[in-house]
């Protein structure tokens, strides 16, 4: 048989070494020996001795927040040998390496996997208040370990090295260490008040030092979060 489907680019990526690999742009691969936390249903195939276990958000604590909030990772736990394959609406996947020190603030949305090694919490995006249609609250990863996350679209990593302001749907992670706060980005004036908008009314600004991953395309709000939180359990929280 014969097609460019069979093409070398196509087949399987093999590697002596466990652990998370990009199969292509689009397809992670977990050669797995032991464990790996990985978004419930993300998994396309998978070969070998591979047991799947829901685990909600990760935890009592981590569940209960995520009931509160809107926020959080549903999760699985991938336990034995083989090889694992996951992918998420065919959006870019990524993979970063935490150092010890180093802490991600992640929209859980954009959470694909993630070593068993690493810890993450659910925390409060600092100055967004109600605010944002985005969602205020973000998955913050820390320790030693490899994450996957995905992009809508090839995205951009800017250095936050003077004011950077992101739409708060559009940014993906960034340094937990950076300060984030509200900016009105749409001048308030008569064409305001006629109903004129530009579509832009605010945006979230960083300063500190560190980055931001930004992709080209805007995730839709959270339910639960933003003006919906507002007198609910979500707030309440926050507070």
């Amino acid at each position: 048989m014969r097609s460019a489907l069979f093409s070398a680019e196509n087949l399987e990526k093999e590697s002596a070494q466990p652990g998370m690999r990009l199969q292509n742009s689009k397809m992670l691969k977990i050669e797995l020996n032991g464990e790996c936390m990985a978004r419930a249903g993300a998994m396309v195939a998978y070969q070998g001795q591979v047991q799947f276990q829901a685990l909600g958000s990760g935890g009592i604590g981590k569940f209960f927040k995520q009931k509160l909030t809107g926020e959080g990772v549903p999760l699985m736990k991938l336990t034995g040998q083989g090889d694992v394959f996951l992918a998420d609406l065919a959006s870019d996947v990524h993979l970063i390496d935490l150092e010890p020190g180093d802490a991600l603030s992640i929209n859980g949305s954009s959470v694909l996997a993630f070593d068993s090694s690493l810890q993450y919490d659910i925390r409060m995006v600092q100055g967004m208040g109600m605010l944002s249609a985005a969602g205020m609250f973000n998955c913050v990863f820390s320790g030693h370990g490899r994450i996957a996350v995905t992009t809508k679209g090839a995205p951009v990593v800017l250095n936050v090295d003077q004011p950077t302001f992101v739409d708060p749907q559009a940014a993906v992670c960034w340094s937990a260490s950076l300060q984030t706060g509200y900016h009105r980005a749409e001048q308030l004036g008569l064409g305001t008040l006629l109903g004129r908008r530009t579509g832009e009314a605010f945006t979230m600004s960083f300063a500190g030092q560190g980055f931001v991953v930004v992709q080209p395309s805007e995730e839709p709000p959270v339910q639960g979060s933003g003006q919906q939180q507002s007198g609910g359990l979500g707030g309440l929280l926050g507070s």
